[in-house]
């Protein structure tokens, strides 16, 4: 199992302790807002809004909260200034990192995510240093247990998968952005049990890191994905399980 798909599923099940619930529940409606500014307030015609609604009721975010995110997102609920944005940098041991932000302010946050890396021994990098590194895909996780290869497999590309991978406990199901929803909701008419679903940025290829430097390099993830404007933080590292079985 590649080590940035290892962190994924630990930041999911973080995600899910009660302490960070708040943060979680800001970051969603952000998303929220967002994406209804930029797609419009009909989750049937934005994919991009009915995924984040529909995570927000995962994470169990109230229907009133979230109503009210699509509210400012159109307009309703008053003029919206937040915009997303990306910042690009490198972490120890040459590890390319790509930071999504939804911010109302870029040069601030560009300010206050430049110094983070400083810190822990990265550097920023400049729009489209890393970028190319990384393709925007759908990602459906499904524990093992749930099903068959066989029966996921042929589930998955009759729907219009791209591809399945062996990750540990869990079998990764790879789509387009476009196709996401159709497939995850394919899987589930099937019976089949989705245990996390998400569009994110996935590295090309990987770096491996270890030792000290893997710990640096996980130092510098936590410390963006703590920053309140950040909604995620990708990166391309290759790091061993037992390390960051640690951290998480």
């Amino acid at each position: 199992m590649s080590g940035h798909s290892k962190w994924h599923n630990i930041k999911i099940k973080k995600q899910k302790v009660d302490q960070v619930r708040g943060k979680l529940f800001s970051r969603l409606s952000r998303e929220i807002t967002v994406a209804a500014k930029e797609g419009g307030g009909n989750p049937e015609g934005n994919a991009r809004l009915r995924t984040a609604m529909e995570r927000a009721r995962e994470a169990g975010m109230p229907n009133d909260n979230i109503q009210r995110a699509v509210s400012r997102g159109t307009g309703e609920g008053g003029a919206v200034a937040l915009e997303t944005i990306y910042y690009e940098g490198y972490a120890q041991g040459g590890v390319a990192v790509l930071v999504e932000a939804v911010t109302d302010n870029r040069n601030r946050t560009a300010s206050e995510v430049r110094s983070i890396f400083t810190k822990h021994g990265g550097r920023f990098g400049e729009v489209g240093s890393v970028s190319w590194m990384f393709d925007k895909k759908g990602q459906i996780d499904v524990q093992k247990s749930a099903v068959s290869e066989d029966d996921l497999m042929l589930a998955a590309l009759e729907a219009g998968a791209e591809d399945i991978r062996n990750a540990g406990d869990t079998y990764e199901v790879v789509t387009t952005p476009e196709d996401f929803l159709r497939v995850r909701d394919a899987l589930k008419a099937r019976g089949i049990a989705v245990a996390a679903a998400d569009v994110m940025m996935v590295p090309r290829t990987t770096v491996r890191v270890e030792g000290k430097e893997a710990h640096q390099v996980l130092r510098l993830m936590e410390a963006l994905e703590e920053h309140d404007d950040i909604q995620q933080a990708y990166a391309n590292f290759d790091i061993p399980e037992e390390i960051l079985e640690q951290v998480g």
